[in-house]
């Protein structure tokens, strides 16, 4: 049977249950005659969903409050152990892998090194990672007792541009890292000892770091967004819906300066020649500062900001590092005067370890330059702050991928291997010349 919409009556009874899932995950717990005026479902159908979410273990129930001269209203909530994620992190310094239940609570990690010198396509030698998330799915599915077949779905972020083919799945272009059309997913699904069903999802860190900080962090209650991942390199996730994924977008390698700096993926004048924690040390390095000798960059930076900004009352500041981090605000000052002209965001948000570590020195001076450089009226309407989740977020934002889908399949998990799908420029083709 259709609906007059197109819809059949089964798409409706999953639409049904993903209003109610996610209304539970953000509100609850709840009554069922609340969860009515919340998801604009009819009393009947709310009892009709929660029974069957009931029936699948989805929800449970969690208690009871008063009611105004009545019984008291049974309460019901997610079930925690209904479900599990894992989410994953390729970062600059270490692959980080987490577990989390359907309700987000982390119930173990670990994290596996990338060296901290050398060149930079062998630190991230594919093999050398997929064996890292090989290894580390099954330490934390060991650690925490969960069967494999309980995942809804493994999330990963990943630095460069992530595309999809029918025979690979998701393929990434990392032209940062030298990885060049590599088929990341075809590559885990043979290398990770995980049922066929378990779905992969496969995006860019700063797309999924966007997620993150949207639901849980800085972003909420916004209506539109920039999320920018600030670590070796820059990148950004533009939300113009708040329930929705984002897009990813090569913020770090817009022109800057013509004929600038050689940016790391092989252009001049990037932005990331100029602004990520890399080209940042390099600057002071080349302007005289010395790094500790073999740190990774996360320890390297810590070291110049310590020696622009001394703990030590009576102690001169590194005039060198000072200069190097004042030209490098203005930078990205004129970065997020960008943004904000060509998105017009309501917030502009800075995470990644890099951001997080420079933003609470200098945020206040890079939003005076996105100010002075930017059209007057946006960016009078655009506040800029920092994430509030950590440098943990791209993990946590990760883990949101299987579970934005599983709430939108209505709680219910694939019977069969998933399906690879087809790239959005390839539907919106099909779509036209389909009679």
């Amino acid at each position: 049977m259709h609906a007059r919409t197109g819809r059949t009556v089964r798409d409706l009874r999953r639409e049904n249950r993903t209003a109610v899932l996610r209304r539970l995950y953000f509100d609850g717990p709840m009554s069922r005659l609340t969860l009515g005026p919340a998801t604009g479902l009819s009393s009947g159908s709310v009892s009709n969903v929660v029974a069957e979410l009931v029936a699948d273990g989805l929800v449970e129930e969690a208690g009871s409050v008063d009611s105004a001269g009545g019984r008291p209203r049974t309460l019901v909530r997610i079930t925690p152990a209904s479900g599990f994620m894992i989410g994953v992190d390729i970062g600059e310094t270490r692959v980080r892998i987490e577990l989390f239940d359907l309700t987000l609570t982390e119930l173990a990690r670990t994290e596996r090194p990338l060296a901290p010198s050398g060149p930079r396509t062998a630190r991230y030698d594919v093999d050398l990672v997929v064996g890292h998330l090989r290894e580390g799915i099954a330490e934390v599915l060991r650690i925490a007792d969960v069967p494999a077949d309980r995942l809804i779905g493994v999330g990963v972020g990943v630095p460069g541009i992530v595309a999809r083919t029918p025979e690979d799945g998701a393929v990434v272009h990392g032209q940062t890292i030298g990885w060049d059309a590599v088929p990341f997913e075809r590559l885990l699904r043979a290398a990770v000892d995980l049922p066929e069903t378990v779905p992969y999802w496969i995006d860019n860190g700063a797309k999924t770091l966007g997620q993150a900080e949207m639901w849980f962090g800085a972003g909420r209650g916004a209506r539109s967004a920039v999320v920018v991942l600030f670590g070796s390199g820059v990148g950004a996730c533009v939300v113009t819906d708040p329930m929705g994924p984002g897009r990813a977008i090569e913020w770090g390698h817009l022109t800057v300066r013509v004929r600038g700096r050689r940016c790391r993926c092989g252009a001049q004048g990037c932005l990331e020649a100029y602004a990520g924690a890399e080209a940042l040390l390099e600057r002071w390095r080349e302007a005289g500062g010395v790094p500790p000798a073999g740190a990774d960059e996360e320890t390297a930076l810590t070291a110049m900001l310590a020696a622009a900004y001394p703990a030590e009352p009576g102690t001169e500041p590194d005039a060198t590092a000072l200069a190097v981090l004042a030209e490098t605000a203005e930078y990205l000052g004129a970065g997020f005067a960008d943004l904000i002209n060509l998105f017009q965001p309501e917030r502009i948000l800075v995470g990644g370890w890099a951001g997080l570590q420079l933003g609470t020195r200098f945020l206040a001076t890079v939003s005076g330059y996105a100010k002075e450089y930017a059209l007057t009226y946006p960016a009078s309407r655009t506040g800029i702050g920092l994430g509030t989740l950590g440098p943990e977020a791209v993990t946590v934002g990760a883990a949101l991928l299987p579970l934005v889908d599983f709430f939108a399949q209505g709680g219910r998990r694939p019977e069969s291997k998933p399906t690879i799908p087809a790239p959005a420029w390839q539907s919106a083709l099909q779509d036209r010349v389909s009679p």
